[in-house]
């Protein structure tokens, strides 16, 4: 210890102050976490106030709503770990753009860590990347139990409980390469969405199926049931046998509506490249009718044109698939163009194949599932899953018109 004698009082004492900059910086961090922890809820707070219409314990006549206490939730900052108090209200939803920017980014974050743990990046890469994204340096010991959590969270996310009705529904498959013992082999991973009652898209579900079969079409329509999928009313895809079959086992009151696409492909891979685009015309001739009776009987004169064009092939493809393609016209016309093909599922599997492929063969089935997965819960975060996708309006006055019908005839 450092004497020190006052010169002029001839006073001595002890050097006691001494600075530890660790300390220092250490309560600086936190100071600083501390005060991003408060401003973040103090934000949470004014948004209850803003949608209850009062402040809390506030008597006023403009009120519309009361609060039922929060819960916490976890947000990874530059700052560091922060835990955000989020209002629960008890009527109205309570909906933050905070917490919807973290579900992005956390989707995101999570997507990139298992792209690059399958691709095989190299450690210092994945601490660079996570430190960049997250704010959060991951090492080369945790990055296996960092994989295994965001496996948790993605399952917990496909297997959360279906809300409300969705009466359409798309489904399709992708097949992946999976390689095992030195041989590489197909996957598949079957994947749903739908429309629900509210207008706006959702992803409903995706499971691995080893084939798309009967028996994992099973699977995957018996996880959605069990899970709360329920009101459909028309289901969209391309003609796979096995879903075809088993859709009858699970919603036997659905129809099944073939891709129109997928059956024109289907009719031009019997037609020669020189007479394809005449064909094609005549094709989309029979959709643009104004009802089913009138494209079926346009489906039949299309057939015996083909027949004299020494198309016959062809004609037996139409004769026995233009019924399938026309499921839609039994719904509001105001939903046709959106309804009578794949097209909003096709959309997304072309953005799955360009993630995934990235990879090239994955370990196993479960790694390809969970990175379709984490894509797919990354697509319902955004603009995808908030924009209102059909006005279900339309769907309900229809089927208010015809059950009065249906009761006048009883009647």
């Amino acid at each position: 210890m450092t004497i020190v004698q006052d010169q002029a009082s001839g006073v001595k004492f002890s050097e006691v102050i001494k600075i530890d900059e660790r300390k220092v910086r250490e309560h600086v961090e936190e100071v600083v976490r501390t005060s991003v922890e408060e401003t973040l809820n103090g934000l949470l707070e004014a948004e209850a106030d803003e949608l209850c219409g009062a402040k809390r314990y506030e008597r006023n006549i403009e009120r519309v709503d009361t609060r039922a206490g929060h819960y916490e939730r976890k947000l990874q900052t530059k700052a560091g770990e922060v835990t955000l108090k989020v209002p629960r209200l008890r009527r109205l939803p309570f909906e933050t753009e905070i917490i919807e920017r973290y579900r992005r980014r956390e989707a995101s974050v999570e997507e990139a860590l298992i792209e690059m743990y399958l691709a095989g990046v190299s450690v210092r890469r994945v601490e660079d990347i996570t430190e960049a994204l997250w704010g959060t340096r991951v090492s080369a010991s945790t990055v296996s139990e960092l994989n295994q959590k965001i496996y948790g969270h993605i399952d917990a996310w496909r297997n959360q409980p279906i809300e409300g009705e969705h009466p359409y529904v798309f489904m399709d498959g992708i097949w992946l390469k999976r390689s095992w013992g030195g041989e590489v082999k197909n996957v598949a991973v079957l994947v749903a969405i739908g429309v629900g009652t509210d207008g706006y898209r959702e992803i409903l579900g995706v499971c691995e199926g080893m084939k798309e079969d009967k028996e994992s079409w099973r699977n995957f329509l018996r996880h959605l049931k069990e899970r709360g999928l329920r009101g459909v009313r028309l289901v969209v895809s391309d003609k796979s046998l096995g879903l075809v079959e088993a859709l009858g086992e699970f919603y036997v009151e659905a129809q099944w509506q073939r891709c129109m696409v997928h059956w024109y492909r289907n009719v031009l891979t019997v037609v020669p490249k020189g007479k394809a685009k005449a064909v094609a015309a005549m094709l989309k001739a029979i959709h643009a009718q104004e009802d089913r009776e009138a494209a079926l009987r346009k489906g039949e004169d299309v057939a015996q044109k083909l027949e004299t064009m020494r198309l016959s092939a062809a004609a037996q493809v139409v004769r026995e698939g233009v019924a399938e393609t026309l499921s839609y016209m039994s719904y509001p016309s105001e939903h046709w163009r959106q309804i009578r093909t794949n097209n909003p599922l096709e959309r997304i599997m072309r953005e799955i194949r360009r993630r995934t492929r990235v990879v090239g063969a994955f370990p196993d089935g479960r790694s390809a599932l969970m990175l379709v997965a984490a894509r797919l819960r990354h697509i319902a975060g955004t603009r995808w899953g908030a924009k209102r996708y059909l006005d279900m309006d339309r769907l309900r006055e229809q089927e208010q018109t015809e059950s009065i019908a249906l009761n006048e005839g009883v009647a």
